[in-house]
This record gives C-alpha cells, structure tokens and sequence, in this order.
C-alpha cells in the first residue's frame, strides 16, 4: 500500500514539476548571489522532492544507513548536503556533528519538524509543534527523573504480569504487536491513570493508525495513511478531553490526587502569568506523550526478544541475572529500585540492542543563523539532520559494529556522542530513565517465564522511521514450567 502513494506522489510530481522548477532554479539563483560561504559538498536531487525517495527507500528496505554512508565515502566528508521533505539540509556524521548539535541546540540551531506533523497535531493555542514541545520538555523533569520514577515501578511491575498472562498457554505469538500493547499500557497507566483494558484497546487501534500515518507521504486525500492518521489524532483528543473532564471533578471531589500522573499535574499548574492550561491544551499535550512514551520503547523490546532468540548464550546471560533476582523476592513482591539497579548486564545487552536497532534513527535541526562546521558553511534556514547509525555503525566508533556485545557498555562505556538512541544535549530525550525501567521490568518478566525460537528466522526489518520487524516478529514459546 505504502508503494501506491509512493507512485501516487511521483504522478504528482510529474505533473507539477515543471511549475515549480522554474521557482525551485529562481530560489537557487538567489541563495547564490546573497550566500558566498562554501557550502558541503552533495547535491540536491530532483526539484522538488529532491533525494527524499532514496532517503525513505533505504529505510523500507531495512538499511536506513545506506543513505548516510554512500555519501560519506562518495564525497570523503563527514558533512553533506542534500534536499530532503521540502528542505535544503546537510546531514552531519559522526560524534564530531553530534557534539556540535547538541552543543549549539538554541544557539545555533533548533529542533525542526515537517510542517505536515502540525496537521496531525495541531495545537489548540495556533503554536507550532516545536513550541508546544517546548513547553513540554519544561513540565516534565519533575515526572520523569529517576527519584520520582522508583514509586512507578511496582506499578510497572503489576501491569508486566498482568500483560503476560496473554501470552501463557499460546505455542506462538506475534512479538511487535504485542510489546505495543505494553508499552501503551504502561504510559495510559502512569500518564492519564487510565488502566482498564478495555479502554485502553479503545484508545490503542487509533494511536497506531495515527503513528504509521505520522511518518506516511502526507498526502492529505480519503483513505490515504496520512489522512487516517489526522482523522484518529482528531478521535484520540475527543477522547482525551472527555479523561480530562472526569479527572477536574474527581479532583474537585477529592477522588483523585494533585500528584498521582502527569494529567493531574497539568491541570494544577499554572503559568509564569497564573493561567491554567485549556482542556484541549492539555489533551494535545498528552497525546504527544503517549506517543512518545511508548512507540519507541516498544521498538526496543521487540528487538531485544529478536537478539535474545538469535544469541542463546546471551540470553542465558540475561536470564541467570534476572532469575538471581526472582530468588530473592518473597511471593507477591513486587519489583523495586534496588532490583532495578541489579540488572546491569540486562540494561547492557538493551544498550547493544538500542545501538545496533535504534529506534530514534536521527532528527532534524534547522540554522538559526549563518554559520560554519568542518571548514564548510551552512546557511540560516538550512535543515540539519543527525544520523545515530553514522557512529553506532561505524567501525571507527565500534570496532566489528555489526557483531553482538555487550560488552561495549562495561565501565565507563562508549565515548562522548557514540552512542545517541536518546539523542543529546538539551534535547536528550526526557524520558530515557522511564524507558530504561519499562524495558527492564519486560525483560524480567520475558525471560523468567519463556525461551522462544524465531519462526521466521530471517524476518526483513523495515525502518519506517523506527525498525519494526516486517511480520510482527512471529515466536513460538517454551515456557520454563513445562521444559
């Protein structure tokens, strides 16, 4: 289906191209004659689309690499330009590019999304999804940091159970679909305190028609990805804002607590000027959480069952740590912060899963002035991207980058911008140490209960944009109390 609007694009392209050449040569000529900087080397691609088919292709046929380092070795730069979703933009390679991005975040430059993500959320207040995410990473420290976290993990705890009950008495389940369903779970639980499974199914079909549309060709016509996608986010907020109503009188009637989730905090604080925020508000808030907060961490657990089923002695590694663990826990007891800090080899096996399958592939920044990297200069208003796989796969960074080892991450691990699932600087992802504890307490859960084999044992990956096994990541399962 993704290939018909592919084609579906190119067929527009064709049919306008000649229109916009004429302005895309016109805007070309003028950057020439006010900009006399060197720019990188590179080169731009077709009018208008540029190299953004190569750019996406590379991803859907599992290699998203390919794209960044073809270029490196063609033009020997750890910069290049390019025209990538409508921009003029460099690509920028190596820890070297990492730390001077996220060095200069709001210096230099600044996050930049495609102007197609405000469709798909659009901000009750008319900012932009940029300003909105601002606003955001401000809120979210105090929720967020691993002091506030540890009270989370008992829940965490109880909700892992209770997930994998669905996958006792199966001989094979579908692995991806599966670690979504957690992971949502776990952010409806701790972000808006919605944990009936019933209502959280209701919410989980829409947000994953939302999430394929996101990253979809945005072509805005019935049926389309990219037009289901703005429907669900619309479907999704009505929802929000209905939690959003009970939640005000339950806090008015003291049935909920100012501080039980991020949804209470919201409603409770004010702005530097005493406002309060509107229920949409806080409903598109909340929605860009519960994306965030569980697409990505189910990527990396789906992979880690991926690894684990490839590399049994890495697994048995796994599972002696977490069963030494289990040992030690009464009957009921849940998990907790101590136990968490005792899986050290378990969180760096899903570091060597988080390097070689990251599921933030890179991101965009955007020029807030003129400016110079590597002897070349970037011109205000250029889009910038960032690639993680230019240092998690590179040989230089991580000698024999394609082998499995964990290893890497003992002691002091990888040096400064190597190693950037998260990202970095100001714009670290805030919810790194809330991924680590929900992949932790799966893995716990996981291996304590089964070992698996892979029924398809080589399952294409597709990165769209986050690596997602092709069918599900189909395993059949060997419980341990019945070996």
């Amino acid at each position: 289906m993704e290939l018909f609007y592919v084609s579906l694009l190119c067929l527009f392209i064709l049919l306008v191209s000649l229109s916009f050449l004429f302005l895309f040569l016109f805007n070309n000529n003028k950057n020439k004659s006010t900009f006399s900087g060197q720019l990188p080397p590179g080169k731009s691609g077709w009018p208008v689309i540029g190299e953004s088919l190569e750019f996406l292709s590379t991803g859907w046929k599992g290699h998203p690499e390919k794209f960044i380092f073809d270029r490196i070795s063609k033009y020997s730069s750890n910069v290049f330009k390019t025209h990538l979703l409508g921009e003029k933009a460099a690509v920028f390679c190596g820890d070297s590019g990492n730390k001077f991005l996220f060095s200069n975040e709001n210096k230099l430059v600044q996050a930049w999304w495609p102007s197609s993500v405000d469709k798909i959320f659009p901000s009750s207040t008319q900012t932009s999804s940029k300003e909105e995410a601002i606003k955001m990473r401000k809120m979210l420290p105090n929720f967020l940091k691993p002091e506030a976290l540890q009270r989370y993990i008992g829940i965490m705890d109880d909700i892992a159970q209770r997930h994998f009950k669905s996958w006792e008495n199966q001989e094979q389940v579908f692995v991806f679909p599966l670690a979504k369903r957690y992971t949502f779970w776990l952010a409806c639980r701790l972000f808006v305190s919605v944990e009936d499974p019933n209502h959280v199914a209701k919410l989980a079909d829409p947000f994953d028609v939302l999430a394929s549309g996101l990253i979809s060709i945005p072509i805005d016509l019935p049926g389309t990805p990219f037009n289901r996608a703005i429907k669900a986010s619309n479907f999704i907020r009505k929802e929000l804002v209905a939690i959003i109503k009970q939640r005000k009188i339950d806090l008015a009637e003291g049935k909920a607590l100012p501080n039980q989730d991020i949804l209470s905090h919201m409603l409770l604080t004010s702005d530097e000027n005493g406002k309060f925020m509107h229920e949409l508000d806080i409903a598109d808030k909340i929605l860009g959480l519960l994306i965030g907060g569980h697409d990505t961490a189910s990527s990396a657990c789906a992979f880690i069952v991926k690894y684990l089923a490839e590399l049994p002695e890495i697994y048995e590694g796994v599972y002696k740590e977490q069963m030494e663990i289990a040992k030690s826990k009464a009957q009921g007891e849940l998990l907790n912060w101590e136990d968490i800090q005792k899986m050290r080899y378990s969180w760096n096996v899903a570091c060597e899963v988080l390097r070689l399958a990251p599921p933030l592939q890179g991101a965009f920044r955007e020029a807030l002035i003129d400016f110079t990297f590597n002897g070349f200069s970037i011109p205000k208003g250029w889009k910038i991207y960032w690639s993680a796989n230019s240092t998690h796969r590179n040989p230089e960074v991580f000698p024999e980058p394609l082998k499995f080892d964990p290893s890497r991450f003992e002691g002091r691990g990888p040096a400064p911008y190597t190693f950037v699932p998260f990202g970095g600087g100001p714009r670290m992802c805030p919810g790194k140490e809330y991924a680590r504890l929900e992949i932790l307490v799966f893995m716990h859960h996981l291996v304590k209960r089964f070992k698996w084999e892979k029924t398809i044992p080589d399952e294409k990956i597709v990165v769209n944009p986050m690596p997602i096994p092709a069918k599900g990541l189909p395993v059949k399962l060997y419980p341990h109390n019945k070996a």
